[in-house]
């Protein structure tokens, strides 16, 4: 079988079926037929505009599925505070995050993904109750590249953006002119064998194929407080590792003194692979690596983006 798992969430069927109620939307875009997928909780209030997070699928994914990875984090808390969740699916499975991976569709034909998926966060503005000045990026390998992607290229829609497991690409750093700071939470693991921590070729499991390159976990780090001219000099750092049994530490960065009132949230999992903390394992260790416990990735970017919202007259 051909090993189409690389940066893929292919979840087991029991997960999946656990998996909330979506709305599922068509979409023709580009000459392209796509779709997107909404949550929103059955006791949203209405009357009320809430915070809009986009949560974009890793390569070989799909944006239906991609709820399981996190346990359904997201749905519970939109559940708890409030929230509309969207879903899109990528072309084929994949995003053009201007990775240069000719082997996909997306970036062979070189699709607009940055319009398409403001296209898709317009008409979720325009049917659902959702607050324009909230609206949040996240996502998986693939869709972490690509989630910086929209933070370079699409900085006046997305008031802060959370890429977990995927650094900057390459072809992406002369590209990236943001028109304004963007909060960037970063969380990656240390042993990820897919986006590699020191950067360079983007590989299958086992290394078998390449995809595309990044730089480090660490200059992406140092684009977003560069780009956000944060002052390094006031860091905050915690470290810690309450569940040893999970054979992963972290140590958590905290760039507070940046322009505008943006900051820059660094996350290190020391051991955790190519995975999403506290969510699900899905994938064999020897494929993806170690899942961390000890933090909710989905808790941290939920309360990061809570804390920012577009300045007035963005």
């Amino acid at each position: 079988m051909r090993v189409a798992l690389f940066l893929a969430l292919l979840l087991p069927a029991c997960a999946a079926a656990k998996t909330p109620v979506l709305k599922s939307f068509p979409l023709e875009y580009g000459g392209y037929k796509r779709a997107y997928h909404v949550y929103v909780p059955a006791n949203l209030d209405r009357a009320k505009k809430h915070p809009l997070l986009l949560i974009l699928h890793g390569g070989g994914g799909t944006g239906s599925r991609m709820s399981a990875l996190t346990a359904n984090g997201f749905e519970k808390l939109a559940r708890r505070y409030g929230g509309v969740l969207v879903y899109p699916d990528g072309l084929e499975k994949n995003w053009n995050d201007h990775r240069g991976d000719k082997s996909r569709k997306a970036q062979r034909e070189n699709v607009d993904d940055v319009a398409f998926l403001t296209e898709v966060v317009d008409r979720v503005l325009k049917d659902f109750p959702a607050d324009p000045a909230r609206v949040y990026v996240t996502g998986i390998s693939n869709g972490a590249m690509m989630s910086n992607t929209l933070a370079c290229l699409a900085s006046g829609r997305f008031a802060a953006a959370a890429p977990v497991a995927g650094a900057v690409p390459e072809n992406l750093v002369p590209l990236c002119t943001p028109s304004r700071p963007v909060p960037v939470l970063i969380i990656s693991g240390t042993e990820d064998s897919l986006v590699h921590w020191g950067g360079g070729e983007v590989t299958g499991p086992f290394g078998k194929r390449k995809f595309g390159r990044t730089i480090s976990v660490e200059a992406s780090r140092d684009l977003w407080l560069e780009k956000n001219s944060c002052d390094q000099v006031g860091v905050r750092t915690i470290e810690f590792d309450n569940l040893k049994s999970d054979g992963t530490a972290v140590t958590w960065e905290t760039y507070g003194s940046c322009a505008g009132g943006a900051e820059v949230q660094f996350i290190k999992v020391t051991g955790g692979g190519h995975t999403w903390p506290g969510g699900a394992q899905y994938l064999p260790k020897a494929v993806v690596g170690r899942t961390s416990k000890e933090f909710s990735a989905t808790q941290e970017i939920w309360s990061f983006f809570m804390r920012h919202s577009l300045p007035v007259g963005n």
